[in-house]
This record gives C-alpha cells, sequence and structure tokens, in this order.
C-alpha cells in the first residue's frame, strides 16, 4: 500500500515517465480485445431497446407495498407480454408490447382492481423511436464532419484521423457494455453516448496540442524520434487528463449508485452507465489509443523515418561501446529521460 502511494506522488510530481508510444502494440491489442468482445455482444445478445425505439404499451400506477415479482405477475396474468418492470419515485413502470386498445383497457382495470390504485396509460408508437435514431444518427453524422474538419485545419488530417478512430473506439466498447449487460437503451442513453464524443474529444485535443508544440522542434538532425517525442508531450498532459477524468467521473458514478439504487431512478441510470463507460473508455482510449495511432502514422513520413534511423544507429553504437567499455547500454530508444526531451526540464515535468 505504501508503495502505490509513493508511486501515486511521483506520478503526481513527474517523476515518472509512462512509455505510452513505445508500447502500442500492447494497446493495439488490448483495444481489439475489447472491440471483439463488444462486437460480439452486439451480434450475439442484440442491444435491448427500449419502448421509445420498439413500440409498446407504458402502465403507470402506485403501489408502495408491492414487490416487482408481483406486479410483473400481475400483468403477465392480464395478458401482457414481453413485460419490463421498473420501480420509479412516483411508484411502478411497467411496459409491454404493442397490445389492442380492447386488451389496454382491460389491464388497465385488471391493475388497478389488484393493486386498488389508479393507472394511467401510454402507447408509444415505434416510428417515433425510429425518428430519434435517425436525428441521433444525422447528429454523429454531422460531428465527426465537424472533427475531422476542425483537427485538419487546426493540426492536420492525420490528428483527424487519429482522433475519429479514438472516437469510433469509445462508442463501439460503450455499446457492447450496453449489449452484455442487458442494459435498456432509451432517448436518454442516446444523450450520453452523444456526450461523451465531446468528453472525449476534450482529452484528445489537449494531448494533440502539446504534441503540436514538441513535435514542430524536430528537424533533420534531431536526437529524438517523433515517437519519443510524442511520449513526452504525452506524459506532460498525463496528470491534467486523469485528474480531469477523476473529477468528471466521481459524480457520475454517484448518479449511477446513488441514484438507481436508493432513489431508483431509471432516466438517471440509462445516461449515467453511458457518461460513466464512455469516460473511462474515453481517457484510455486518448492515452493508449490515439497517440500510438498518430505516431505510426506520422513515423511513416521520410523525414521522420529517416530520425528514426539515426536514432536506432545511435543507440545501437552507443549499447555496442557501453558491452566493450562494460558500461551501461544507455538510454534505449522509445525512453525520454529528464532534461533530455524536448522540454530539457532536467526532471520534473511541468504540467499544462
Amino acid at each position: 500500500m505504501a508503495g502505490l502511494r509513493s508511486f501515486g506522488s511521483r506520478l503526481y510530481r513527474g517523476e515518472v515517465e509512462v512509455d505510452f508510444v513505445g508500447r502500442r502494440r500492447l494497446w493495439y491489442r488490448l483495444s481489439a480485445l475489447l472491440l471483439v468482445l463488444s462486437l460480439a455482444g452486439v451480434v450475439s445478445q442484440e442491444i435491448n431497446l427500449g419502448i421509445e425505439f420498439r413500440g409498446g404499451s407504458v402502465f403507470t400506477f402506485r403501489a408502495p407495498s408491492a414487490s416487482i415479482e408481483e406486479v410483473r405477475a400481475a400483468v403477465t396474468d392480464a395478458g401482457g407480454r414481453q413485460v419490463i418492470v421498473q420501480s420509479t419515485t412516483s411508484g411502478w413502470r411497467v411496459a409491454t408490447e404493442n397490445l389492442p386498445a380492447a386488451e389496454i383497457t382491460r389491464m388497465q382495470h385488471s391493475l388497478a382492481e389488484r393493486f386498488e390504485s389508479e393507472v394511467s396509460v401510454r402507447v408509444i408508437g415505434g416510428t417515433w423511436g425510429g425518428e430519434v435514431s435517425r436525428k441521433a444518427l444525422i447528429g454523429l453524422g454531422v460531428f465527426m464532419l465537424a472533427i475531422v474538419l476542425y483537427l485538419t485545419v487546426a493540426f492536420e488530417w492525420k490528428m483527424a484521423l487519429a482522433a475519429v478512430v479514438a472516437l469510433v473506439h469509445d462508442l463501439v466498447i460503450t455499446a457492447g457494455v450496453y449489449a452484455w449487460s442487458n442494459f435498456e437503451v432509451t432517448p436518454a442513453t442516446v444523450l450520453g453516448f452523444l456526450t461523451i464524443l465531446g468528453y472525449s474529444l476534450y482529452d484528445v485535443v489537449v494531448v494533440f496540442d502539446m504534441i503540436k508544440e514538441v513535435t514542430a522542434r524536430l528537424g533533420p538532425t534531431s536526437k529524438i524520434t517523433y515517437s519519443m517525442a510524442a511520449n513526452d508531450a504525452l506524459n506532460h498532459t498525463l496528470i491534467r487528463s486523469l485528474n480531469t477524468s477523476l473529477v468528471a467521473i466521481l459524480p457520475v458514478a454517484a448518479i449511477l449508485l446513488i441514484g438507481t439504487t436508493l432513489l431508483g431512478a431509471g432516466t438517471l441510470k440509462d445516461l449515467s452507465l453511458a457518461l460513466l463507460v464512455g469516460m473511462i473508455v474515453g481517457t484510455y482510449s486518448s492515452l493508449c489509443v490515439a497517440t500510438p495511432i498518430l505516431a505510426t502514422l506520422k513515423e511513416r513520413e521520410p523525414g521522420y523515418r529517416e530520425i528514426a534511423r539515426r536514432a536506432a544507429r545511435r543507440n545501437a553504437r552507443r549499447a555496442q561501446g557501453g558491452r566493450r567499455g562494460g558500461g551501461g547500454a544507455g538510454t534505449p530508444a522509445g525512453t525520454v529521460r529528464g532534461g533530455s526531451g524536448p522540454f530539457g526540464n532536467g526532471g520534473g515535468r511541468g504540467r499544462r
């Protein structure tokens, strides 16, 4: 425990440098595994669409002494099919598949007699959910296009591509969590999905802005590669990214855990789960997906490829000299130590 506290303290002071870019293959494998599992869940489990998307009948009433099993049994006995029972702050919310008008009336009377409460009914058509889905997809497309245009103008197209890949990565994994957990997807969930796009993009832009500043100093005579400079920039924004994510995740987790367990708020659950998963995955992707992809794309450019070759030859000669002289092998490629990176700050890193 003391060792963990010491590591956290050294990380916050900037005395620990994590080789995110150098371990890019590890992150690629981990992301590939998460994406495969998520897609498998979406295909095999299917996403549990809410009644707003598939249409149906909703009955709401108060029955403080009833349990979920009693309410479900009462609805099933009255002829309800595909029954979903939710406890809310105002009572019970029961959703069924689309029912004919006569069956709706019969079920309304049956529930009112069974629980001695007034029962209100709302019929939702599937066309409304289809319209919501269509507008959400249009909003997603416009958002992605705006991202590509902005990042291409403000930075470059390779940064735009890396950011879009990270965003798609976040969306697919969040959808996979919903598929495997069988949480219901409602309009609030769609709002949560669109919200996490903006949050993920914010983190990526902060990192890319620092990378742009650092790599602008690289030239034909540079002693460090693009990957090394990008990793150094990423470590300079690491604490800021972690602090921002932690501050955002804590209240969302409180809404999800307290709001759903104590208050039984279904809408809060739908929104907060998407936000919680998206923020966690978004933080991971901004550190371990977007920047390594950018470094991979940039290292293919002739200028940066030549810098990488020279750095590899220089490290090989240094390692050979170290073995002949019985000394250390020198600093390996992909590691930037205090004072030797583009910032040259002699150890601790400043924070933006």
